[in-house]
């Protein structure tokens, strides 16, 4: 395993820090994850290949045994907004100084430095201030949040685990360890650069809802099927455009591919859905 021989000390925390450790644990890594005194289990059920013990750092005991403890880590995980360690005097001046080749990973909402970096937050939070909230949703209706996915897991607890490899295999040149500021904010904002780099091509000309890639086309979006259930489509590219449209009986609708983001054609395209048609039925245009 490629991760085989590194210990990493997870401060328990909800959903991204806990996904992040997990990710190092099915790599190989060894993950002691240290609770609240009092927990019972992890809440994000993210607990896979991992250790725990129970530490109350807010007592000068428990947060001896956590500094043994990274003295002989690789690598330290915490959730905590900014400030809460340094008060436990157990910011990473202090763990480092113990050990300097230990990777300090510090995993928030808002980040280390800012007007936000000591406000609590959710993923609907920190989806809306990278800007990617608002370009989700139908058009003319308010944006909503795909699950809790983007900032939590992807731009949080998967944006620190490179954050972590990075500093892994630059300690292999200098031996020593780095502190990582991952942010939920930023890591969206930077897992969208394609989004922000693209504003001003036809891809997202229109408003929200009402463009290719956004649910605005009815060649890629979904539709119910007749057992109730739903098919995605997407059938961008020309050719499969026009197995869907032949697979629908409307072979006049050929040429309306590049109209048929605008409401009138779309209108036209979605009138000869047919409902009802067996999902097996749907599955035959493509397959």
């Amino acid at each position: 395993m490629a991760l085989q021989g590194i210990l990493v000390v997870e401060l328990a925390g909800l959903a991204p820090g806990p996904f992040c450790a997990m990710v190092l644990a099915d790599f190989g890594a060894r993950v002691v994850r240290v609770e609240r005194p009092g927990s019972h289990y992890d809440v994000s059920r993210l607990g896979r290949g991992k250790r725990s013990l129970a530490l109350d750092l807010k007592q000068p005991r428990g947060a001896a045994v956590l500094r043994r403890l990274c003295a002989r880590s690789d690598v330290l995980l915490e959730p905590f907004r900014s400030g809460v360690m340094e008060k436990l005097q157990l910011g990473p001046e202090i763990l480092q100084r113990d050990n300097p080749r230990l990777i300090y990973a510090r995993l928030t909402g808002f980040g280390q430095s800012g007007s936000f970096s000591r406000l609590a937050g959710h993923d609907i939070n920190y989806l809306a201030l990278s800007g990617v909230l608002s370009k989700i949703g139908r058009n003319g209706e308010n944006p909503y949040a795909p699950l809790n996915l983007l900032a939590d897991f992807a731009g949080g607890g998967l944006m620190c685990v490179l954050g972590i490899m990075m500093a892994l295999f630059e300690r292999t040149r200098s031996g020593k360890g780095q502190v990582i500021d991952a942010n939920m904010v930023e890591g969206t904002a930077y897992l969208s650069s394609f989004l922000w780099k693209t504003q001003k091509s036809s891809l997202w000309e229109a408003p929200r809802g009402q463009n290719i890639l956004d649910g605005g086309a009815p060649f890629y979006t979904t539709y119910r099927t007749a057992d109730g259930e739903f098919m995605a489509v997407g059938a961008i590219e020309p050719q499969f455009y026009e197995l869907l449209i032949k697979g629908l009986g409307e072979l006049t609708l050929l040429k309306m591919q590049q109209e048929a983001v605008s409401s009138q054609a779309r209108q036209t395209l979605l009138s000869v859905k047919r409902p009802s048609l067996q999902p097996k039925s749907w599955g035959t245009v493509w397959l």
